[in-house]
């Protein structure tokens, strides 16, 4: 059979409270027994110097033991009962009561209270009055004449001589006491398992917001009730959930996008090649280019989709080594010099002269980088405009910038230039034809370097692209 988790709290906390009352019940039942005992101890210690006190007078009065031979009860009773009030427990003014029993020695029994208690010995420890089992341990006094020891007196321990009131006193307490910790129980029975049902409820909400999750439904939430470990494993849930549902709808738009983008070029060639076969366009070397067109596109789609996926995964081979970021910088820009020329977008770079900028880096993958950047403002900035390229040293980082005039970027749009086949409506948008793959490629390979990318406004009406890499021997 098996037990939910709410009765397993339940029984695992009725099972500590039934142990610790147990063990509390047990140490007060001894402390009662024992301090009641280590009461009458007490008083037998003042019962005892006044008695010691009685029978060295008695010794100075007669010079020995003798008058006490041969009726030590009569003596025992005498000093009982002419003591003081201040001791007088009812047992102790018994003999009061009874002075003709006192007078014959056949009365004391050695069950007889409180007479039964009294052991006295002579100087040689040979008993006069009571005798003490081997088992039983006997706190003598002695007693002195002119400085030495002519006899002992001693109580046998008080445990095993109590008058029914007192164990009748005894016995209510140590019921009480059992009363008292079986109440407990049952109070931790009532209260032990609606406890155990909140603690659990919010761990079985959980659980069922964990199957949900399981199949397929991002959407769920559990509430979140408290500040403790629960309420922090509900909130780390919450956004585990949430990342689980932005993902699922960033892969269906990533399947969509792909579709569309795939789809274009593919329609394109499709019906390129249907005119052809139909002989409504003739085959020249213009249908041949523009077809041609058409496959570098489809072509560039395929390899930014592969470049972006294989950096994703983490397997986008990097082969670093120390270089100068600015060549790399003035390379790439070389090689774009003529396109920018020929859009007529003017070119302004700012590098530093006779400057290294260290860096440990794949001169492949940075090229790639730059390569993006300037390819992104070929396609998205106004024929006439203008490319400012910066590179700067700042607290040991190299800083590359590339701010371009208009169209511009709305800045709230800023930040998912960076996502894959994300792109604008507009001027900067779809018709200049790009697939939104770039600048997201150019931002994991920012970070494999272990840099930073991000977008801004730029005072030229366009956008201002920051690239931050980290500069080696600083």
């Amino acid at each position: 059979m098996k037990i939910g988790m709410t009765y397993r709290l339940f029984f695992s906390i009725l099972a500590a409270t039934c142990i610790a009352l147990l063990c509390v019940v047990l140490i007060m039942l001894w402390s009662i027994e024992r301090g009641f005992h280590q009461y009458l101890s007490n008083l037998d210690q003042g019962r005892l110097e006044y008695m010691t006190a009685q029978l060295e007078q008695a010794y100075a009065e007669h010079g020995s033991w003798d008058f006490l031979r041969p009726n030590p009860g009569y003596w025992i009773g005498r000093l009982l009962s002419s003591q003081p009030d201040d001791f007088g427990a009812e047992g102790m003014r018994e003999p009061a009561r009874r002075g003709d029993a006192l007078m014959h020695p056949g009365t004391l029994r050695a069950g007889h209270r409180p007479f039964s208690r009294f052991i006295f010995l002579d100087a040689e420890r040979k008993p006069l009055f009571g005798r003490a089992s081997g088992d039983e341990e006997v706190t003598f006094r002695t007693v002195t004449h002119k400085g030495e020891t002519v006899g002992y007196l001693g109580f046998l321990p008080p445990r095993h001589f109590l008058n029914p009131q007192q164990l009748q006193f005894l016995s209510r307490q140590k019921l009480s006491l059992v009363l008292a910790g079986t109440g407990m129980v049952l109070v931790a029975v009532i209260f032990s398992l609606p406890l155990a049902n909140r603690l659990v409820r919010p761990i079985r909400a959980m659980a069922a917001a964990t199957h949900h999750i399981a199949s397929g439904k991002y959407a769920v939430r559990v509430p979140v009730s408290s500040s403790d470990e629960l309420g922090q494993l509900a909130r780390d849930f919450n956004a585990m959930a949430h990342t689980l549902e932005k993902n699922e709808k960033e892969r269906r738009q990533w399947v969509a996008d792909i579709s569309h983008e795939l789809r274009t070029p593919l329609a394109v060639l499709r019906g390129e090649v249907e005119a052809l076969l139909d002989g409504i366009r003739p085959v020249t070397r213009d249908t041949i280019r523009s077809l041609h067109a058409e496959v570098l596109r489809l072509h560039r789609l395929v390899d930014d989709l592969y470049q972006l996926s294989i950096s994703d995964l983490g397997a986008l081979a990097y082969r670093k080594e120390d270089l100068d970021l600015g060549g790399v910088l003035r390379d790439s820009i070389d090689h774009y010099r003529a396109e920018f020329s020929r859009k007529g977008i003017t070119l302004e770079v700012n590098l530093p002269e006779g400057l290294e900028m260290p860096i440990f880096g794949d001169p492949e993958r940075l090229s790639q980088l730059f390569g993006n950047l300037l390819d992104n403002t070929l396609k998205y900035t106004d024929e006439g405009g203008i490319l400012v390229i910066r590179l700067e040293y700042r607290r040991g980082q190299a800083m590359a910038e590339f701010e371009d005039s208009a169209p511009g970027v709305p800045e709230a749009e800023l930040g998912r230039l960076f996502e894959r086949l994300y792109r604008l409506e507009g001027p900067r948008g779809k018709a200049s034809g790009g697939a939104g793959l770039g600048l997201a490629i150019c931002r994991n390979i920012v970070e494999a370097h272990e840099g930073a990318i991000s977008a801004h406004p730029s005072p030229l009406g366009g956008v201002l692209i920051r690239v931050t890499l980290p500069v080696t021997g600083v």
